[in-house]
């Protein structure tokens, strides 16, 4: 059975943008290492320091759920987050079987210069790109992201 004329420019677009996100990624991933070796801190770390900056305090249970860890694989990384002084637990006042997780005023600091260095990269790369393209992938890439959103 063969694949209609029209999926297969798009299927070879599709090879393109993963190959494209793949060598992206792991360029800005390169560049965000060296930053995360000189706190100390792990991409996973990094991870959920950044997603926790988001919130006001999670449980172990829901920080476990978002991550895709086990409950000790998130225990670990908050121990040493905490260890660190990034992040700190407590225990919620209606329930003190529950340990709730808050990320502290340095671990906000790091998670802002790791998120601005990265931006900072990105702003390089894009000042690279002839304008029309950067305009073009800007507004492709709101579409993918609004696309996402949706499922």
């Amino acid at each position: 059975m063969s694949i209609p004329q029209t999926t297969k420019p798009l299927a070879k677009d599709h090879a393109k943008l993963a190959d494209f996100i793949l060598f992206s990624q792991r360029e800005f991933l390169l560049n965000l290492s060296k930053e995360l070796n000189r706190d100390n801190i792990s991409f996973a770390q990094f991870f959920l320091l950044s997603f926790l900056s988001t919130s006001k305090e999670m449980t172990m249970t829901d920080i476990a759920r978002k991550m895709g860890h086990s409950t000790a694989a998130a225990t670990g990384l908050v121990d040493r987050l905490e260890k660190l002084g990034y992040m700190e637990r407590t225990h919620a006042v209606d329930d003190r079987r529950k340990v709730m997780v808050k990320v502290t005023p340095s671990g906000l600091e790091l998670v802002a210069r790791l998120r601005d260095e990265l931006q900072n990269r990105i702003a390089e790369a894009m000042d690279e790109t002839a304008a029309p393209d950067a305009a073009s992938f800007m507004t492709n890439y709101r579409m993918l992201d609004e696309a996402a959103a949706l499922r």
